[in-house]
């Protein structure tokens, strides 16, 4: 034992002594300016941008291509989806015996494939069609939205996300979101009814986006989305509908305010037709026509007579501002020069 302490000791001591004036070496020197900078092409090269620039689009595919949509809002569409989450919500009450809080998120506009790049999937699919309009729109369910409503139609009280396994949706699933999607697209035609009457049915529900095409993916629409809450569960529905669909109440939607009584207002027309009928105006009697020289006219005098060849049965034009309004012939009453009309009135009388 004696032996291996001393040993020990003497390691201690070596060690002690070996160490004490030990200096670290100074670290590699590099070149001056290989750390210093950062720039653009350093970082592109990070993130997997600095490969060679693409071509420019020009002509017709620049346009075509272009991330930037010019479009003109739609501020009577913002109002109609307002009103439809206000009624939904009662209607989903009464569907689901459960507490719902449905909102409106925002309307946008985008293409119509970089709105269906951005669905989530699995989700469902809706296609609609708008009978008067002769067109189309899609709705879309999210997942979470699918499952909440699934669970509180089967009277379901769960808490907790429910996880989703990207399996495909069972019939019953699906006959359960169409419930909904039956009281969305109910609701949306009631609030839409001020502006313009439309028929809108649900034609089917596809799970896969490329069965749910009915736009060419560059073409633009107006998105409305939704987020509905149902007992802390929920998720979001979308609503696209094309401008070409939008097209026969373009008109109607880009207005700013809609009042009570939307449509064309009845007390001016009312009013004008009042005035234009109270309205006097001067009616002539052409007995006659002839054509004078200038000299003849110089020398016309008082008294005297100028011949028309015409006849006391021939029909004479009844004028008004130049334009004929009808036939008369001519006669007498209680004393007076008077006529009789043989036309009724019309604008296209022939002379």
């Amino acid at each position: 034992m004696g032996e291996w302490a001393g040993a020990g000791q003497k390691a201690k001591k070596m060690s002690d002594d070996d160490f004490e004036d030990f200096d670290l070496p100074d670290p590699p020197a590099g070149e001056a300016n290989e750390f210093d900078r950062f720039d653009q092409a350093g970082i592109d090269a990070l993130f997997g941008g600095g490969g060679p620039a693409q071509a420019a689009r020009v002509g017709l595919r620049a346009v075509l291509e272009s991330e930037i949509i010019n479009h003109e809002r739609l501020p009577m569409l913002e109002v109609v989806c307002e009103r439809m989450v206000r009624s939904l919500s009662t209607s989903m009450r009464n569907l689901t015996s459960d507490s719902i809080d449905i909102s409106l998120d925002d309307v946008t506009t985008a293409r119509f494939g970089d709105f269906m790049d951005r669905v989530t999937l699995p989700a469902m699919l809706a296609v609609i069609r708008i009978e008067e309009w002769e067109n189309y729109g899609i709705i879309t369910v999210d997942s979470g939205l699918i499952y909440a409503v699934v669970d509180a139609l089967l009277g379901g009280r769960r808490g907790f996300e429910v996880m989703i396994d990207g399996r495909e949706y069972t019939t019953i699933e699906t006959a359960l979101v169409a419930r909904m999607l039956t009281l969305v697209i109910a609701e949306f035609m009631s609030a839409l009814s001020p502006i313009a009457k439309a028929t809108i049915k649900l034609e089917r529900i596809e799970t896969n986006p490329r069965f749910a095409a009915i736009a060419r993916p560059s073409n633009i629409g107006a998105v409305c989305t939704f987020r509905v809450d149902i007992d802390g569960r929920g998720g979001r529905f979308a609503m696209m509908l094309p401008y070409a669909t939008l097209e026969p109440v373009r008109e109607k939607l880009v207005q700013r305010f809609m009042g009570e009584k939307l449509g064309r207002e009845n007390i001016w027309p009312q009013h004008m037709d009042q005035q234009m009928r109270a309205t006097e105006v001067e009616v002539s009697v052409i007995m006659g026509e002839t054509i004078l020289t200038l000299e003849q006219v110089k020398a016309l005098e008082a008294g005297q007579n100028i011949n028309f060849s015409t006849s006391p049965d021939q029909p004479m034009a009844v004028q008004c501002g130049g334009l004929t309004l009808a036939q008369a012939r001519a006669g007498q009453r209680h004393g007076h020069v008077a006529v009789s009309l043989n036309s009724p009135i019309s604008r296209r009388t022939e002379q």
